[in-house]
């Protein structure tokens, strides 16, 4: 399945989760309701399936991990997006620019979880899947930013290991420069709607997203998350990115 054909970002929703308070009362509801109209068929936000088995990427993250991860954070986030996106509607309603301001909070949290996490189990795949084509323009335009392969990788391991407390880290691409960056944004803040990096490859940095099989040692997770990623998403996202 082509990333087109799947729950990503859109511009409505990345409008919602980097909501800020504007002194004119207008463009704040202008921001709300262009996020209440974004929502999907039927106004609720549901949880994605997962493209491959909980036990696909086992032994690098458990069956037991991926299915508590999946089944019950993501799903809070969904659940709590679709609470807040109540509420904001509610607030609309109301004219109360209070609360549409107040729900900044929950809009930017569980919204960022929900695209995070849709964009994390799209670029993770079985390790006999996981193939990166030495003459692909992926390969080019990680060579042409780090120098190889292999410095990409350490450099974004660090940065994702240095992550104090949660958060995430992201191999991006910057539209402006033309070329792949790694960054890393806290808690669930979505990486294109705070930094303007269109996400190509998502570490999720979170105790619960490796505890179960790593106990506290994030590098050990990290280091090995690197046998499961499915390039081919990875290098799908670049190519509609450079358009």
């Amino acid at each position: 399945m082509s990333p087109s054909s799947k729950i990503i970002i859109d511009s409505a929703l990345r409008a919602a989760t980097n909501l800020r308070s504007s002194p004119m009362p207008k463009e704040i509801t202008q921001k709300a309701m262009a996020m209440l109209s974004s929502a999907p068929s039927g106004g609720k936000h549901t949880l994605p399936d997962l493209p491959y088995d909980y036990n696909a990427i086992e032994p690098v993250v458990s069956s037991e991990t991926m299915t508590i991860h999946h089944t019950k954070h993501h799903n809070a986030y969904v659940t709590n997006l679709n609470v807040a996106l109540e509420k904001l509607d509610a607030a609309v309603s109301a004219g109360n620019v209070g609360a549409i301001v107040g729900l900044e909070g929950a809009l930017r949290f569980n919204g960022g979880g929900h695209i995070n996490h849709t964009l994390f189990w799209e670029n993770l795949c079985s390790k006999d899947q996981s193939e990166l084509k030495k003459d692909g323009p992926l390969v080019k335009a990680i060579e042409d930013a780090f120098g190889s392969v292999d410095d990409m990788k350490k450099e974004l391991s660090a940065m994702s290991v240095g992550v104090q407390g949660s958060g995430w880290g992201w191999l991006g691409y910057n539209v402006k420069t033309k070329r792949i960056e790694c960054a890393t944004r806290p808690n669930q803040d979505p990486l294109q709607a705070t930094t303007g990096l269109v996400p190509l490859l998502g570490i999720d940095v979170w105790e619960h997203a490796y505890y179960v099989d790593y106990r506290n040692v994030r590098p050990n997770y990290v280091n090995a998350i690197w046998d499961v990623i499915n390039w081919k998403v990875v290098e799908e996202r670049l190519v509609a990115a450079q358009k």
